[in-house]
């Protein structure tokens, strides 16, 4: 493996768990965080620095931020205005972000291939429905772009047999209080109501974990049981 790995890193749980996983096994590891301004954006990259700061280590290289707005793309979507956000009781499909998986990626690989970094990690789990988490999405866009920058930088997903339970387990004793997963923040608190934050809820409940998240409303009550 390469002596060092590029992560993309997003500030949740999945990836983060990933961070703490490669510095455990010895990995040189450069984070990048891909900002799209996303409303949740400002919140997620100041949880983000405090993470990075809990596992600060000589073989963590300084987090670099690529910069990819999509206002002009999504236009009036909820993940731009804010408005309309899915709660806790839509499904996977209402969280959906178009073309999400290649705007991370398409510029995460090319500062790779520009910087020596020859692999590129993503945290995605048995479980993503979409179809840009797809074997066959990402064994097509590194050809692609590899084909077309003439190099071989590989995309690897190493927890795409896990599902949420299995990184939750791996990542127990990781900083998980930085974590986070809001889609609505409120500030930089976790609003406790919408998908993202049932999603997170539902994580620690089902690795019999203690959620160290401070939320700005309390999960109603179906969810507190659920």
């Amino acid at each position: 493996m390469t002596s060092t790995i590029g992560l993309l890193l997003s500030g949740g749980l999945d990836s983060c768990i990933m961070l703490s996983h490669f510095l455990q096994q010895g990995l040189k590891v450069q984070p990048i965080y891909v900002n799209c301004h996303l409303t949740w954006q400002t919140a997620e990259l100041a949880s983000l620095q405090k993470y990075l700061a809990a596992m600060k280590q000589p073989n963590l290289a300084a987090l670099v931020q690529l910069d990819q707005p999509v206002a002009d793309l999504y236009g009036n979507h909820w993940s731009v205005t804010g408005k309309a956000v899915p709660d806790e009781s839509t499904t996977d499909d209402a969280v959906y972000l178009p073309g999400r998986n290649v705007l991370l990626a398409v510029k995460s690989v090319l500062w790779c291939q520009m910087h020596g970094v020859d692999t590129l990690a993503l945290a995605t789990l048995r479980s993503n429905p979409f179809p840009d988490a797809t074997d066959e999405f990402f064994d097509t866009l590194t050809t692609a772009l590899n084909l077309a920058t003439q190099s071989s930088v590989q995309i690897i997903r190493p927890f795409q047999t896990f599902d949420k339970l299995a990184v939750m387990q791996l990542g127990q004793d990781a900083a998980l209080q930085y974590t986070f997963s809001c889609i609505s923040p409120a500030g930089e608190l976790h609003c406790g109501r919408c998908n993202k934050c049932a999603e997170r809820q539902a994580a620690f409940r089902s690795a019999g974990l203690p959620d160290p998240t401070t939320y700005a409303a309390p999960a109603p009550a179906r969810m507190q049981s659920a």
